[in-house]
């Protein structure tokens, strides 16, 4: 935890861990301030986890959140406020801790001049050069732009010329699995490359795992690494989040306000999971009997529920598509039902499985399989309800039911326990961007994954339109396609390089048996290996090795390292991407 002091009542940060509070406490802090907004990433720590850690360590903690880049004049003032009000010294974090100086930054204006906010946060290691006409007006009422020396603080122009922004052959939005995944394999294409990655988040998950945290079959720890081991050597990490594109002058900005530019641009940021379209989800996660295996913090909480659940009724909800792991929703509830049935309390649980789609699931050929674990656990299906408030202290979870004739009503249902999982959407910085398509994601060609309006732009992973299965498994197949492609744009290969919209949903059954779904695009069966070896449609154990023993160092130490087992892409020569 890398702390930054910008004035004797004041430190900002990055995300925090509950972990942190006795050292935080330690330090003397007496009150934390959260500028992130909970979900903005699925493996961050809840506010709430945080609220709790703090009052035991003896601080307080306010909740005061701000979407990334879009930092307003009104959350300066609130800020100001709470300063005024909190005990100090105070530690405020968000995702990397340049929010936190902005709202110290629009605090300041009409107490302080631009220059000394400038120099201020410049000292404390935050480059809000970009941001400078805000602080300007009004005048301040107060002068603290002179040094002790008497010497006038660094001008507006100074400052902004300590970071004048980077350029980089390549630059990757994003450290999740596709931006890693397509930096090793481009560089084991040209090890000469000059890649960038940016990348905010110090953790890098192995989203797949959480299933089976949930699952009671991994420990969440082990479904994560530090980013910097994961970064390839020979790619820079800048540290930092997109605010804006410029795809017209090959540049982007970040919410600090520098700038990068590029010759080619991929787009891998991944998606944003939208906890705040469901009202009182929030304030439930992680108690009260709500959950989740789409957060790294949730998912051990999903099995402590599963484990300690003897009776009463569990619903398992699915948003409207797209989702990242379409069969993710039924896997928890499966690997649920299959422990209950272990414990002899299976008949006592009323499991519903609350679905917004119309289908069990996408590809027809799986779902005889399924189906005959629907009936085995007894659970009931409820297609087209979609989840639209949760009352955590009541235990109530309310939702829409369409019928078939179009009609919509409301109904409310008890729970014991409710595994949620939240609408999902593009990233706010990807939907107001020019490289967005009407519905907010970026606008691709199905096979090359190249933009369609911006030539030397990709983008690859669940932020792109696409129709594939958002999952690891596409990315696998995806990377080696569209590191291929960028290098011919370079001038470096030759011949395009397709993705046939390769998807994998390893879907757990019970423990122990896999139904492996494989397919392409408009649901094609697509299996990765002979029929008599492992038969997707039908549960096998094999399949569950596969999941549980192979794929995790798969990912680790192939996937992610540039070696494409089962994923070199179809190259046809002579042709352009």
């Amino acid at each position: 935890m890398k702390l930054h002091q910008i004035d004797t009542t004041l430190t900002v940060t990055a995300q925090i861990a509950v972990d942190d509070m006795t050292s935080i406490a330690g330090s003397g802090f007496q009150t934390i301030i959260c500028n992130r907004p909970d979900g903005e990433t699925p493996d961050q720590v809840a506010f709430a986890d945080i609220h709790a850690a703090a009052e035991a360590a003896g601080m307080k903690a306010h909740y005061l959140p701000a979407v990334t880049g879009q930092v307003s004049d009104a959350d300066g003032k609130a800020f100001a406020a709470l300063l005024a009000t909190s005990p100090h010294p105070v530690l405020a974090y968000c995702r990397s801790g340049t929010r936190s100086a902005t709202m110290w930054a629009l605090s300041q204006v009409g107490t302080q001049s631009a220059d000394a906010i400038l120099q201020t946060t410049h000292t404390a290691g935050f480059d809000l050069s970009a941001l400078a006409d805000r602080f300007a007006a009004p005048e301040p009422t107060e002068m603290t732009a002179v040094s002790e020396s008497g010497a006038s603080a660094t001008n507006v122009e100074n400052v902004a010329s300590v970071a004048k922004g980077n350029h980089h052959q390549i630059v990757i939005v994003g450290g999740g699995s596709a931006g890693i995944a397509t930096a090793s394999s481009l560089l084991a294409r040209d090890s000469g490359l000059d890649i960038a990655i940016i990348e905010p988040n110090e953790r890098h998950s192995y989203q797949p795992g959480w299933t089976m945290v949930g699952g009671g079959i991994f420990k969440a720890d082990t479904t994560a690494r530090p980013m910097s081991v994961v970064i390839p050597a020979g790619v820079k990490r800048i540290v930092g989040a997109v605010a804006t594109f410029d795809p017209e002058n090959n540049t982007l900005a970040l919410e600090d306000g520098s700038t990068v530019s590029y010759q080619q641009l991929i787009v891998c940021p991944g998606l944003t999971l939208d906890w705040d379209a469901i009202p009182g989800l929030n304030d439930a996660l992680g108690h009260d009997g709500v959950t989740s295996n789409y957060r790294y913090d949730l998912a051990p909480y999903t099995w402590q529920l599963v484990q300690s659940l003897r009776g009463g009724k569990a619903l398992f909800t699915q948003p409207a598509m797209p989702i990242k792991c379409a069969g993710a929703p039924q896997k928890a509830m499966y690997l649920s039902a299959d422990h209950w049935r272990r414990e002899g309390v299976l008949k006592d649980i009323q499991i519903e499985f609350c679905n917004a789609g119309g289908v069990l699931f996408g590809v027809p050929e799986y779902v005889p399989a399924l189906m005959e674990y629907i009936h085995a656990y007894g659970i009931q299906i409820n297609f087209t309800r979609s989840l639209v408030a949760i009352d955590g202290k009541a235990k109530q979870a309310t939702f829409k039911q369409t019928a078939a004739d179009g009609t919509v009503s409301e109904l409310v249902q008890d729970y014991d326990m409710i595994h949620v999982v939240p609408p999902q959407k593009a990233p706010d910085f990807i939907r107001s961007s020019p490289l967005a398509d009407a519905a907010g994601w970026v606008d691709i060609d199905p096979g090359s994954m190249r933009h369609t309006r911006f030539s030397n732009v990709y983008a690859l992973g669940d932020v792109g339109n696409s129709s594939n299965a958002k999952t690891a498994a596409a990315v696998r197949k995806q990377a080696p396609v569209v590191a291929h492609n960028v290098l011919v744009a370079l001038g470096k290969l030759q011949g395009a390089a397709t993705y046939d919209g390769y998807g994998s949903c390893p879907l757990t059954v019970e423990r122990g048996r896999i139904v492996l779904a494989e397919f392409t695009y408009g649901g094609k069966l697509a299996p990765s290996l002979p029929q008599w070896l492992i038969n997707g449609t039908r549960p096998t154990r094999l399949a569950w090795l596969l999941k549980e023993r192979i794929l995790p160092p798969l990912y680790w130490e192939g996937m992610l390292k540039g070696r494409e087992w089962l994923a070199k892409p179809n190259i046809k020569p002579n042709i352009k991407p």
